[in-house]
């Protein structure tokens, strides 16, 4: 079964801490290169994997203790909202150029990009982390793909525009304050259960 409050809860939480992340302008970079559908199609792929690899770490965990796995994440999400906050501007990466514009060429460039990119990123760990919390892996899974897919969406095909908007600095500051908030309950949780 599905829970509409897990899904809602980790798509803010996911999108927020993707939005200023390489990925982003990866995408971007890349949808003003090639067709956009091409991109997205690999893009999505690699963070579906990247979600499926996660949702199955975090849900590993819950076999744990609840006391115990409410300590664990609590003390992660506390230590993301620490590299969110403290972290630099990062450099765009080079980005390389496919021979052709077929759509295998396309999207397996998208898809290794992120695929590398990715893998250990903060929102995969933060996505375990979730999974874990909340002992719904579906809505979770959903949650997390859906808001790295909108971020891959939103890169590819305007994220420019959005970033004019929007100062990065405050979308920044905004999931770390909800990495916060998520970390300092599950320590709660931990200590009061």
């Amino acid at each position: 079964m599905i829970s509409i409050t897990v899904t809602a809860l980790v798509f803010g939480v996911i999108f927020l801490a993707e939005l200023p992340d390489k990925t982003a302008l990866a995408g971007l970079v890349l949808g003003a290169r090639y067709r956009a559908s091409y991109v997205f199609a690999g893009v999505a792929a690699a963070f579906l994997l990247h979600v499926v690899l996660a949702v199955a770490a975090g849900s590993v965990l819950t076999l744990l203790p609840q006391q115990i796995v409410h300590a664990l994440t609590g003390v992660l999400f506390l230590a993301g909202a620490a590299v969110l906050l403290l972290k630099k501007g990062e450099e765009e990466e080079e980005i390389r150029k496919p021979a052709d514009q077929s759509f295998w060429k396309v999207a397996g460039t998208g898809f290794m990009l992120i695929l590398v990119a990715e893998f250990g990123d903060l929102t995969q760990i933060m996505t375990a982390n979730l999974a874990a919390r909340y002992d719904a892996p579906i809505s979770v899974g959903l949650g997390a793909v859906l808001g790295l897919w909108a971020v891959a969406g939103l890169g590819i095909v305007g994220g420019k525009a959005l970033m004019k908007r929007v100062p990065l600095r405050l979308i920044t500051q905004i999931a770390a304050l909800l990495m916060l908030a998520l970390g300092v309950w599950s320590l709660y949780e931990a200590v009061a259960g």
